[in-house]
């Protein structure tokens, strides 16, 4: 094994995910040689989570299970019904992630992805004070259920919420350090951080999940991703968490559109996840 488990994401492949697809999908991963596997959520009930529990243990995969914050789910600048709808499905997110042992929850949990405005300062305070409250409400509900909640920030073309680590550490604080931090996306970090150390750095032990692609969001490697010096800061601030490889497909329209994929960005699906596993496992090294 790798220094640090390496998982998939299915939206590689799929959106949205079925018990079908789960039962040919993750026996190929096992075989590949990944870990562990990212379940994006798009619909509380989209697979059968006894069947996915069952599966992820007869091929020996760790997972987590991702929030898809499509348009209308909002935890702030928002109506309140809308804000408390999306409370409703990050819990059931949760439960879905205590029910498999995923034992954590990312994703860009806090307002739809590709919903951009502009905020001044007072209107940035207010969406922090929502965030805070409603973090507060799902704090209470994943805690005592063994769940974390890694926040993911985007780039400034998906989000105007949380571009950077440091946002997301303003808002974050002081909340319950066990159960909400970080993860981070090199993708996005690529385009909104200055120094990929000295980022690793700052988000330091809440950092809980660590999504690793090429600049261009196809596989890891042999792009101009500072490589060396994500896996030797990993190493120095003690990440403990996995690398997992996300990127979509051009295939499926709806998440090629959200994700801007126009092109093909490997010979297939499978080559990216293949390739991108090779790259991490000699990169890495083993543990």
């Amino acid at each position: 094994m790798s220094r640090w488990p390496i998982a998939a994401s299915t939206f590689i492949w799929h959106s949205p995910l079925t018990t079908a697809i789960l039962e040919s999908r993750l026996p190929q991963l096992a075989a590949w040689g990944f870990d562990a596997v990212e379940l994006p959520l798009d619909q509380p009930g989209d697979w059968d989570v006894e069947r996915c529990t069952a599966l992820l243990a007869e091929h020996g995969l760790a997972s987590v299970v991702c929030t898809v914050f499509s348009p209308g789910r909002e935890l702030a600048a928002a109506p309140a019904q809308t804000q408390e709808d999306t409370l409703d499905y990050v819990r059931a997110a949760i439960d879905v992630a205590a029910a498999q042992g995923s034992g954590l929850v990312i994703g860009p949990t806090y307002c739809s992805v590709g919903r951009t405005w502009r905020l001044d300062a007072d209107d940035r305070r207010q969406v922090g004070r929502e965030l805070r409250e409603n973090y507060r409400r799902l704090i209470d509900h994943a805690g005592p259920l063994g769940v974390r909640l890694a926040l993911e920030p985007l780039n400034r073309y998906e989000t105007s919420v949380f571009n950077t680590t440091e946002q997301v550490l303003d808002v974050i604080g002081d909340l319950d350090a066990d159960v909400i931090g970080l993860g981070l996306d090199t993708y996005h970090m690529n385009i909104e951080e200055r120094s990929f150390g000295d980022t690793l750095r700052l988000a330091g032990d809440r950092l809980w999940h660590l999504q690793v692609c090429g600049n261009d969001r196809g596989a890891p490697g042999g792009d101009h991703t500072p490589w060396d010096e994500v896996f030797a800061t990993l190493q120095e601030i003690g990440y403990r968490g996995m690398l997992g490889i996300e990127s979509f497909t051009p295939e499926n329209e709806s998440m090629a559109k959200a994700a801007s994929i126009w092109r093909p960005l490997a010979v297939s699906p499978d080559a990216l996840a293949v390739e991108g596993l090779a790259f991490l496992r000699q990169a890495t090294g083993p543990v």
